[in-house]
C-alpha cells in the first residue's frame, strides 16, 4: 500500500550537492523532503573524496616510517624493527571516518528541519515520483524539485569491473590484501591518486594511459613534478597505450589476472594481482523518469541541460552537481545547491564562479585554480608569470614538502595585475587553495597579495612570493 506526501521541495540525492540544497532549503523554512537510494553523503563521502584521502594519508604515514627504518634512520630518528602493513585494518580505520560522517550528514538534515526518505525515486511527471522503500512506496508530489543524483564509474564493456579481479575506484577503497602488482586503467587523477598511495605501500604499479599523457587536465609544467614521483618511485607509465581486454590465470588462491594493452600498434601483456579501472565517471541521468520530465539534456546528450540558476526546461525543475556537466567536482554541487534553496525561497541568486579549484592528491599535490598561462593567451590577454620554488621557503624546508620540485605559479593581465591563474605543486598545497580562489573571485590584483603580510614561517609565503616574482622583485629567489 501506498502512501501521498505533498512537499515544497524534493531533492533527489544526498550527496555533496543534494543534503547541502535540502538542509538549506529547510533553513529557509521551505517543506523540504530528500530522497536517497543507498548512504547519505553519496560518491564522495562514502567511496571517493573522504575514503580515498583517509587511504592516501594512512600510505604516507607507512611511507615516512619506512624512512626512519632504514639503518641510518632519518632526521636523527631511527625506529628499530620492520613497519608492517595489514590493509584490513587501513580500511576499517577508513570505514569509522566514512561512517561517522554520514551519520553525522543524517543528524543534519534531520536537525534543519529536512526528513530523510531512504528509496529509490520514479518520476512520471516533472513534480511527481514514486519512491520504493523498505516498507513500501511513497507518491511524492512537490512544488520544486532538485535533481542531484550524481555520477557513477565507467565501466569497459570488454572489461567489466567484477571487484575481485578487476576492481573500480570504490573495490579498490575496500582491498582485504595488499596486491603485490596493480595495473591501473586511466591515467587520471582518480587511478594516480590511487597508485601514489599503493605504490607508498609497497605495491608495483603499472599504469596504462590512452592518451599521450597521464593527467591531461593539467598542463605539462605543472605535471611535471608528479612525473618524475612516478618515474624515481618506480611506476610504470604507458601512455599512448590502450586496454583490450582481461584473463584471470591460475587455479585457486595462486589466481592472477593477464591485462591486454595495444601500444605502438603492438599487442602487450602484463599479469598482475588486480586490475584498477579508472576511465571517468559517467553522470546519472538515465534509469529514473527523466524523459518524463520534459526536461532537455544538453548536446552531449550525458548531462541535464541548465542555465546560471541550474534551472532545467521544466518549470520548477533544478539539477546540480555532477548530472548537470562538468566539472564534476563535490564542492561545486554544494555550492549550486545552496544556491537553488535560496533561489526556491525568493532570494536572486546565480552560479557566476570565476573559478572552481580542482585539487589532484598525488604525490606531490596539484593544484589549478583560474587560468594557466596557455588558456589566458588563447583568450587574448597579454600576461605576465611568476614562478617560485618551495625549496626557497622556509616552511617547506622543516616539513620537506620541498623535495618533490614543487612552486607556486601565479598569472596575471600585464596591463592592470589582475590574477587570472594560480597553479601548484608540491607536498601540502592543497590546503593553499583558499586564499588562491579567494583572490581570484575578489578581483584581486597582484599588489593586493604583495601587500597583505603573510606569516612567518609558513607555505602561504610562497604564493607571496609567486607574486613578488610575477612583479619581478622576488626576495627569496633570483
Amino acid at each position: 500500500m501506498s502512501n501521498n506526501r505533498k512537499c515544497q521541495v524534493l531533492v533527489i540525492g544526498a550527496g555533496p550537492g543534494g543534503y547541502v540544497a535540502a538542509i538549506r532549503s529547510a533553513q529557509l523554512g521551505l517543506n523540504t523532503i530528500i530522497v536517497e537510494g543507498e548512504k547519505a553523503g553519496g560518491v564522495c563521502l562514502n567511496v571517493g573524496c573522504i575514503p580515498s584521502k583517509a587511504i592516501i594519508h594512512a600510505a604516507e604515514r607507512y611511507e615516512a616510517l619506512g624512512k626512519h627504518s632504514k639503518e641510518e634512520g632519518h632526521m636523527g630518528i631511527t625506529v628499530l624493527g620492520n613497519t608492517e602493513i595489514e590493509m584490513k585494518g587501513i580500511v576499517e580505520w577508513k570505514d569509522g571516518i566514512v561512517q561517522r560522517l554520514t551519520k553525522g550528514v543524517e543528524t543534519l538534515v534531520k536537525n534543519a528541519g529536512a526528513e530523510l526518505i531512504h528509496g529509490w525515486a520514479t518520476f512520471s511527471s516533472s513534480k511527481n515520483c514514486t519512491v520504493k522503500t523498505e516498507n513500501g512506496d511513497i507518491n511524492i508530489e512537490a512544488e520544486n524539485v532538485i535533481i542531484a543524483t550524481g555520477s557513477s564509474h565507467i565501466d569497459l564493456p570488454f572489461m567489466p569491473c567484477d571487484e575481485e579481479f578487476v576492481l573500480s575506484s570504490t573495490g579498490a577503497l575496500s582491498l582485504e590484501k595488499l596486491p603485490k602488482k596493480v595495473a591501473i586503467v586511466g591515467g587520471g587523477y582518480i587511478g594516480l591518486e590511487l597508485g601514489c598511495a599503493l605504490r607508498k605501500l609497497g605495491t608495483e604499479v603499472t599504469v596504462v594511459e590512452g592518451m599521450d599523457s597521464i593527467l591531461g587536465i593539467m598542463d605539462k609544467e605543472i605535471r611535471r613534478p608528479l612525473e618524475i614521483w612516478l618515474k624515481k618511485n618506480k611506476v610504470t607509465v604507458y601512455t599512448n597505450a590502450l586496454a583490450k581486454g582481461a584473463k584471470i590465470k591460475g587455479k585457486g588462491a595462486s589466481r592472477k589476472v593477464e591485462l591486454t594493452f595495444e601500444k605502438d600498434s603492438e599487442e602487450q601483456k602484463i599479469t598482475v594481482d588486480k586490475i584498477l579501472v579508472t576511465v571517468g565517471r559517467s553522470p546519472n541521468s538515465k534509469g529514473w523518469g527523466v524523459e518524463n520530465m520534459g526536461i532537455r539534456m544538453d548536446t552531449s546528450g550525458r548531462f541535464i541541460r541548465i542555465d546560471r540558476q541550474c534551472r532545467t526546461s521544466a518549470p520548477g525543475v533544478y539539477a546540480i552537481g555532477d548530472v548537470a556537466g562538468e566539472p564534476m567536482l563535490a564542492h561545486k554541487a554544494s555550492a549550486q545547491g545552496e544556491m537553488v534553496a535560496e533561489i526556491i525561497s525568493g532570494e536572486k541568486r546565480e552560479f557566476d564562479k570565476v573559478a572552481i579549484p580542482a585539487i589532484v592528491f598525488t604525490e606531490p599535490e596539484i593544484v589549478s585554480v583560474g587560468l594557466t598561462p596557455d588558456e589566458a593567451k588563447e583568450k587574448g590577454e597579454e600576461v605576465i608569470i611568476g614562478k617560485f620554488p618551495l625549496a626557497a621557503n622556509g616552511r617547506a624546508l622543516t616539513i620537506e614538502a620541498e623535495k618533490t620540485a614543487g612552486f607556486i605559479r601565479v598569472t596575471a593581465r600585464k596591463e592592470d595585475h589582475v590574477i587570472l591563474g594560480i597553479q601548484a605543486v608540491g607536498s601540502h598545497v592543497a590546503e593553499l587553495h583558499g586564499e588562491f580562489i579567494l583572490a581570484l573571485e575578489m578581483g584581486a590584483q597582484l599588489e593586493d597579495i604583495s601587500d597583505t603580510v603573510h606569516a612567518h614561517p609558513t607555505m602561504t609565503e610562497a604564493f607571496h612570493e609567486s607574486v613578488l616574482k610575477t612583479l619581478g622583485h622576488a626576495i627569496h629567489t633570483s
